[in-house]
């Protein structure tokens, strides 16, 4: 009997704007682009399809779950932005078929570069859930599901958590189906859920694929696969950006009306049900270990960190940002660390990325800057300007840490 898992990430940095080394303000963010974004994709996306959910969740008195989670940047902008949709999370909240789970606050890659301000992180997006939506994260989900058995062991030693989830990669399973609960490696209790990339990109990336051999995509023909996985499987783990719905795949595709049918054909089956992550955990039992000991993610046909950290003025960048935590909570200024929390956010790295093969054109595609250049040459100003703002907060003015008058680094892939 498999249980369907849908979790759909939902996530919009805070863009910056244009920064010279001139400007001087402390003014960072793009307040304009990033309210119009966010109101966008509110109406492209979020407004329609919770509604579609919660609908969803009343015709069928409880039986179809999901579950989000939802960056603390994003939030953030909800609630200055789009107030209106924060609304709609709440009643979906308040049917109790909804699951919140926890990540960065910031949707960072912190955990590659500072263990402490990924906890830091974690802890306050967690809190911010529970004062939100009434709900202690059970869950954890970290940023682009980069993972490892060292982000599996430090998310248990935490206590809070009862699973991790990340991407069900084939070299890391060999020849195992994502479609069971396991355990990671090196951890007595945490279990670990996989997601089966091959049924959720087929929502996610094909489903409007005109060259797709299995377009169009219908909600029977999906149902179908996955009752195909009846005694091949316990739980098929659907992970996607929430954007897929309106935004990725625009309405005139007929994704909300694929999305609207799917419980329907699922549930006709007698044998499938919904779960949350939570009930996932709950209802079956680790069926084996999975060992990784080099990090993954859910990016590009690699599933690696190239997508943000495959060149050198991505890892210049961050390596530059990292270096200043230590003196930039030394200030203890709120504002300060803020603005250094918000560039820690992944999609900063991602549009420096000059990956031009295999999946480059999606990195051009959702890159706001003519180029990746623009892109670091921006961010390293806006850097600059809060290493300046911090040297002011330690005594005798000296620097944070950023090297002065630094040349750009050679623009070269790194290995």
């Amino acid at each position: 009997m498999p249980s369907v898992c849908f979790y759909f990430q939902v996530h919009q940095p805070m863009r910056l704007r244009h920064y010279t080394v001139f400007d001087g303000a402390a003014h960072y963010f793009d307040d304009y682009k990033n309210s119009t974004i966010c109101k966008k994709v509110a109406h492209k996306c979020y407004l329609p399809a919770n509604r579609l959910i919660l609908d969803a969740i009343r015709r069928f008195e409880g039986r179809f779950k999901v579950a989000y989670s939802i960056t603390g940047v994003l939030l953030e902008q909800l609630d200055r932005y789009s107030p209106e949709v924060m609304s709609t999370f709440d009643a979906l909240a308040e049917t109790g078929c909804v699951e919140f789970l926890a990540e960065t606050y910031y949707h960072s890659l912190s955990f590659l570069y500072s263990r402490n301000e990924f906890i830091e992180q974690v802890e306050k997006h967690a809190e911010r859930i529970a004062s939100l939506f009434g709900q202690e994260p059970r869950v954890f989900r970290n940023t682009e599901l980069i993972y490892n058995n060292d982000l599996a062991a430090l998310i248990e030693s935490m206590g809070r958590f009862d699973a991790i989830i990340t991407e069900g990669a084939d070299h890391i399973l060999g020849y195992r189906s994502p479609d069971f609960v396991y355990r990671p490696s090196g951890c007595d209790r945490l279990k670990l859920l996989l997601k089966n990339y091959s049924l959720s990109d087929d929502i996610a990336f094909r489903f409007s694929n005109r060259d797709w051999r299995e377009w169009p995509l219908t909600s029977e023909k999906f149902a179908q696969w996955i009752s195909d996985v009846n005694g091949n499987g316990n739980v098929v783990n659907l992970f996607m950006d929430y954007e897929t719905f309106g935004e990725h795949q625009w309405k005139d595709t007929g994704i909300f009306k694929f999305m609207q049918q799917l419980p329907e054909e699922i549930l006709a089956h007698p044998d499938n049900n919904f779960k949350t992550p939570s009930e996932v955990v709950d209802s079956y039992e680790a069926t084996g270990t999975v060992d990784v000991p080099h990090i993954i993610s859910w990016a590009d046909t690699e599933r690696d960190l190239s997508a943000w950290l495959g060149n050198a003025m991505q890892s210049n960048a961050i390596h530059e940002l990292y270096r200043l935590e230590k003196n930039i909570k030394k200030t203890g200024d709120t504002r300060i660390i803020a603005d250094w929390r918000k560039l820690q956010a992944s999609d900063h790295f991602y549009y420096m990325c000059t990956k031009y093969f295999a999946d480059g054109d999606v990195h051009k595609y959702f890159n706001p800057y003519d180029s990746p250049y623009d892109s670091y040459i921006n961010f390293m100003n806006v850097l600059d300007n809060l290493e300046s703002r911090c040297a002011k907060h330690i005594d005798g003015g000296a620097f944070c840490g950023l090297p002065q008058n630094a040349d750009a680094p050679e623009m070269q892939v790194a290995t």
